[in-house]
């Protein structure tokens, strides 16, 4: 399909779809899936401004581009299995699946992983501060001085 018989919601999809990561594969079946239209990974890649078929794409496509990309690095809120809630109920659905098929290793792996998630195992935060929000106590540094044996050196014979 040529670049003329695409629409500009269309073109905006693809750039936006770029913009989040998508391969282009995954953009010609998106856009197959959303708009019923068939096109080629070499479309597609016209409108990826950080490859080199899309190096002259035009001003319009690289701006909504960049910010689409932006907003996409910069928050993570809308993205569904960023959140903890979501990942235990995929979770509850694949145990509950495993255990109807009888596949109950899978299903007690699936239960740790969740109790992992809910005890924050994932996660790679660190406690910097004492209790209360107090400052961590300072460790002495352990430091062991011994007297050396004097074994009769130091005497005069």
């Amino acid at each position: 399909m040529a670049d003329a018989k695409l629409t500009d919601d269309v073109r905006t999809f693809i750039v936006q779809a770029l913009a989040c990561f998508d391969t282009p594969s995954q953009v010609v079946t998106a856009v197959n899936q959303e708009f019923g239209l068939t096109i080629t990974r070499q479309n597609v890649e016209k409108y990826d401004p950080t490859k080199v078929a899309g190096a002259k794409v035009s001003a319009k496509w690289r701006t909504l581009f960049e910010a689409a990309r932006k907003s996409f690095v910069d928050d993570s809120s809308q993205i569904a299995i960023a959140h903890r809630s979501t990942r235990l109920r995929a979770l509850q659905r694949m145990a509950t699946k495993a255990e109807d098929k009888g596949n109950f290793p899978l299903a007690a792996q699936l239960h740790k992983q969740a109790a992992e998630e809910m005890g924050n195992a994932y996660t790679n935060r660190r406690e910097l501060t004492g209790k209360d929000g107090k400052d961590l106590p300072s460790a002495a540094p352990t430091v062991a001085v011994f007297a050396l044996p004097d074994n009769g050196r130091d005497t005069p014979a």
